[in-house]
């Protein structure tokens, strides 16, 4: 544990060269992370490619690849990504331990929380999207007019297509943090959420379809969870509206009555 560095504390104050010390510290064990993820995730990437074939009809579940180098290429950079995505929370918590000095306690446990949701969302929407949306869009786009032609899948566009759809149900999964977020910031009060929440379906509906996807399935299982998820973000946009409010008035009776 004496390796890892200190976390400051709010107001506590440090020299230029211990910050850049701890920013240094912080990137070194966020590279180190990836490394070791990579590792592990290349030592184990033959299972990792068989688990995003899956989806796959049986008979294309061994993707085409062209050229010496493009089998190794392929791997590596699956099995990079991946790592990228393990690491992540590790990179996430060492990047707010070096910017949470700057906000009080009360902030911090705050944001705190909104990043654990936001990593469970995230979760959520991967495994959404790898059960869901991916099953049904490849099965759709490989089985589309196959009567007029020989569907052969090259690895590189296949595994670029399934991050792009993992990727963007799991963007699509964080609406609620970004609804909350407005709704906090103040931008779009929880009252104003409710009533012109018709507005929001069609712009929810506008940004499914901007998001990345080359068919219509994969659009349609985005647009579905968006619909849910916006429904649900105002509803909690109006709890947690009550109880931020109901704070703020404990804050300034306390202030008003000379209690602080």
């Amino acid at each position: 544990m004496g390796l890892l560095p200190r976390r400051l504390r709010h107001g506590e104050e440090a020299t230029l060269v211990e910050h850049l010390g701890e920013l240094r510290s912080r990137l070194v064990i966020c590279l180190l992370s990836v490394a070791v993820s990579f590792a592990v995730v290349y030592a184990f990437h033959g299972h990792l490619l068989t688990w995003l074939n899956r989806p796959l009809p049986e008979h294309l579940r061994k993707p085409t690849t062209f050229g010496v180098a493009e089998p190794f290429i392929t791997s590596f950079m699956v099995s990079f990504w991946a790592s990228l995505l393990i690491a992540l929370p590790i990179c996430i918590w060492q990047i707010w331990s070096f910017l949470a000095p700057a906000f009080q306690e009360h902030s911090q446990r705050v944001v705190a929380g909104f990043t654990a949701f936001a990593a469970v969302l995230l979760v959520a929407g991967i495994m959404f999207g790898y059960f869901v949306a991916l099953p049904a869009a490849v099965h759709f786009l490989t089985s589309y007019d196959d009567q007029h032609f020989n569907i052969q899948i090259r690895a590189r566009d296949y595994y670029s297509f399934v991050v792009t759809v993992l990727f963007a149900v799991g963007i699509v999964f964080e609406l609620p943090i970004f609804v909350l977020g407005l709704a906090r910031l103040g931008i779009v009060p929880a009252a104003k959420l409710r009533r012109n929440r018709r507005i929001g379906y069609v712009i929810v509906a506008a940004v499914a379809v901007a998001l990345p996807g080359v068919d219509p399935v994969s659009t349609l299982f985005e647009m579905a969870p968006l619909m849910v998820l916006f429904e649900l973000s105002i509803w909690m946009a109006v709890f947690f509206d009550r109880r931020w409010k109901a704070r703020e008035a404990a804050r300034e009776a306390a202030f008003e009555g000379g209690d602080f």
